[in-house]
């Protein structure tokens, strides 16, 4: 008797799609297709709303997982159906051979599109390159055009730097996001003149809700520029905004004001209304896997691959933690083992 065989779906890309019984799917039914790894949790600026002045603590290159292991890792999700992978930090281009890491990246089969978060301050020569590996696109960490205010929120004089970094990449052609946190009493002046860059270039605007982990001994649970706040402060400056539709698994909630070139987005992280969808992982510089931003460690990766475990007893853990994701960033605070640390640097989590 023969059994049939159901035909091969390939994706556009010409790829295969992994076997079914090798898609990750969590508890919730939700597939997990988005990797957010943070190559580093070192950084060249001291954003307020991230760690303190004088730094945190930072991880030993034996501490953190070498590019070799984070490929390792890579191949073992892409062929599991991960399809998306960003790239954080820290700040990613403060680690060396970073760039020689995504071309190795770029040639991982599955793999269909890398991402990068950074704050533009050591990006802008390395951009002909990432236009060449085909980086989707590129968030840039932008939160005041005033320069004065930019010093104060991250300690630096790096705004000239960060400018021309925009405009490079801009000028080859790569989808750009700029991500903005807004803190009430530091920079909730340019919630507009930073809207005005959608008017006058193709890129989006996106308004981030400040998140608890700021590296300082306590953090903000009660949160003034929240998602409605922003919206509402737009709308009373463009009465014309209106919504789009978003795409599957979207962080942010997006909008466009007409005649603008490009548009604006904001991300309620902290009030955590996108949850529901979620269809991304998280792993940190020191190898830990996270399977939400306010859960802890799920899974020693680093352990397991310095201490010999084959291929398929990795993807066994992957297949465990994601099947025991909770429902939301809220569920998963509520059941941490120890209590929410909000003194925890958001360079060492992963952005």
């Amino acid at each position: 008797m023969k059994i049939a065989i159901p035909p091969v779906e390939i994706p556009p890309n010409g790829r295969p799609h992994p076997p079914a019984e090798d898609v990750l799917i969590d508890n919730f039914g939700r597939r997990i297709t988005y990797l957010r790894l943070s190559v580093t949790d070192r950084c060249n600026l001291r954003c307020v709303y991230c760690m303190p002045e004088q730094g945190v603590p930072f991880l030993s290159r034996e501490q953190i997982l070498s590019f070799e292991e984070m490929e390792r890792i890579l191949r073992l999700l892409a062929g599991m159906g991960v399809n998306k992978v960003r790239i954080t930090g820290g700040e990613p281009f403060v680690r060396k051979g970073l760039m020689d890491f995504l071309r190795r990246v770029h040639a991982i089969e599955g793999v269909q599109a890398i991402h990068i978060t950074t704050n533009g301050v050591l990006t802008a020569p390395h951009v002909p390159e990432l236009k060449r590996l085909g980086v989707k696109s590129i968030n840039l960490s932008i939160d005041t055009l005033d320069r004065e205010r930019f010093f104060q929120m991250t300690r630096r004089d790096e705004l000239e730097r960060v400018l021309a970094c925009f405009h490079t990449i801009l000028a080859h052609d790569i989808p750009l996001k700029i991500n903005m946190v807004l803190m009430e009493g530091q920079n909730a002046e340019d919630i507009i003149p930073m809207s005005r860059l959608s008017r006058d270039y193709p890129v989006e605007v996106r308004y981030i809700e400040e998140m608890p982990f700021n590296g300082a001994d306590g953090g903000r649970r009660k949160l003034f520029w929240n998602h409605k706040r922003i919206l509402e402060t737009l709308r009373n400056e463009y009465p014309g905004l209106y919504p789009l539709e978003s795409e599957a698994n979207s962080t942010s909630m997006n909008f466009r004001v007409p005649g603008h070139k490009g548009d604006l987005g904001i991300i309620a992280g902290f009030s955590r209304t996108f949850c529901g969808s979620c269809n991304r992982i998280r792993v940190t510089a020191r190898g830990t896997l996270q399977t939400c931003l306010y859960g802890e460690g799920v899974l020693d990766l680093k352990s397991l691959l310095r201490g010999g475990a084959t291929d398929e007893e990795i993807k066994n853990m992957f297949r465990q933690c994601t099947g025991q994701r909770f429902k939301d960033g809220w569920e998963a605070e509520k059941q941490r083992s120890q209590p929410f640390d909000v003194s925890q640097s958001m360079a060492l989590i992963g952005g």
